[in-house]
């Protein structure tokens, strides 16, 4: 097994840490999709076979694939790991004292599988093991109010860890539905065999960062976006620690506007070569960067200037290639909503994509880009593309 080691978005990808949609994706219902971050339904055996072809799609680059819910039921046979997925998985606040033993009880007697399964796809309180006596909590709750939510954005594995270098940043992820996915990869990452000697590089109970904000521009180079998910805070806290790792040299904070459509920096912008982006036109000539560097003990932060500008100048570019998303204003719109921007680097040229994005995908071609193209049409109802549905874990060094 290779060491994980990640210093740029686009050296050639050999292994990638994805989570195959399943149960979790089928409480997604009309009364609580917009609560749990969906635009839509899924059809859940669609979403499940679009996902296979892209792992796939991945196996057939040379790339190993490791499945989150499998490394989560292996990182189970340690007690202390099951211990702490208790703790994570059963609120005693909201469920009562009384309610939250009787879960933790069955819970603790089933199998690492059936755990991994009600982490991850949650229980409804007619799900619940039966127990004497009365409880207001049963009493009050519908059969299918959820006693541990589900995790339908567990799909988006980029943005609850991120390697960087050598070191894993478990991150704090900003919504209420998804502040349990880090304590689920957190698990993984802490009792997991395989990363047994990983370090870390950022904690998850620091302040809210996502991994859809964070692109290794060139080893030593990070830009942060910072909007909806990712605080100036969350920004500031990964550069120092990343500043005392050694991990980068210039981190530069990214103000994105806040809006759904564009809730990481890479919803609007992501690499597809060590000097190429394919870029929103509608933000290209207003996107601006603040630029921090460290200074002795502390950091120094000038700006804001360009992003452009001040990515090439920290990459040791002349320029960084612009690649458009959409033909027009109106296509633009509809595919950097539809991820076009969301491109998945296999190795420096080569990206996966939605199929659907037509006109943004004929112009990467035109720029020299081989496009890998997947279907999307399940996938994308959580808005996220192929880059949100991968967390790297181990790829080559840029020459």
């Amino acid at each position: 097994m290779t060491t994980p080691h990640v210093t740029s978005e686009v050296g050639p990808l050999r292994t990638v840490l994805l989570h195959r949609p399943g149960g979790e994706l089928k409480r997604l219902t009309p009364r609580n999709n917009d609560q749990l971050l969906f635009d839509a339904i899924p059809w859940v055996d669609r979403a499940e076979q679009e996902h296979d072809t892209f792992a796939e799609v991945l196996r057939g680059r040379g790339v190993e694939v490791l499945l989150l819910d499998e490394l989560l039921t292996e990182a189970l046979a340690d007690p202390r790991a099951r211990t702490a997925a208790l703790h994570s998985g059963v609120d005693e606040r909201r469920l009562s004292t009384e309610v939250a033993d009787t879960l933790c009880s069955y819970l603790a007697s089933v199998d690492d599988r059936t755990l991994t399964t009600a982490l991850v796809a949650g229980m409804t309180f007619e799900e619940l093991p039966a127990a004497e006596g009365q409880s207001l909590v049963r009493r009050m709750h519908q059969p299918h109010d959820f006693a541990i939510d589900p995790l339908p954005n567990l799909l988006f594995t980029r943005d609850s860890s991120v390697w960087i270098g050598d070191r894993v940043a478990v991150t704090s992820l900003a919504m209420p539905a998804r502040t349990r996915e880090s304590a689920l990869t957190d698990l993984v990452y802490a009792y997991h065999p395989r990363f047994a000697q990983s370090a870390r590089a950022y904690g998850a109970h620091s302040a809210p960062v996502e991994g859809g904000d964070i692109l290794l521009l060139a080893p030593g180079v990070v830009a942060v976006g910072v909007g909806e998910r990712t605080t100036p805070a969350g920004a500031e806290s990964l550069a120092r620690s990343m500043f005392t790792d050694g991990l980068a040299h210039t981190v530069l904070a990214v103000p994105i506007t806040q809006t759904r459509a564009s809730m990481h920096l890479d919803t609007v912008c992501t690499m597809v070569d060590r000097d190429a982006v394919v870029m929103y036109p509608a933000i290209q000539d207003h996107l601006s960067a603040y630029v921090l560097r460290p200074a002795g003990d502390g950091i120094k932060v000038s700006g804001p200037e360009p992003f452009l500008r001040a990515a090439a100048e920290a990459m040791d570019l002349e320029r960084l290639r612009v690649i458009d998303t959409g033909l027009d204003p109106v296509t633009a719109e509809r595919e950097q909503w539809e991820d076009g921007n969301n491109t998945l680097a296999v190795s420096p040229g080569t990206v996966v994509a939605y199929e659907r994005n037509v006109e943004t995908n004929a112009r990467l071609e035109d720029a020299g880009i081989e496009v890998l193209r997947i279907s999307g049409s399940e996938l994308g109802s959580g808005r996220g593309g192929p880059r949100c549905m991968s967390s790297p874990v181990v790829r080559d060094g840029l020459d």
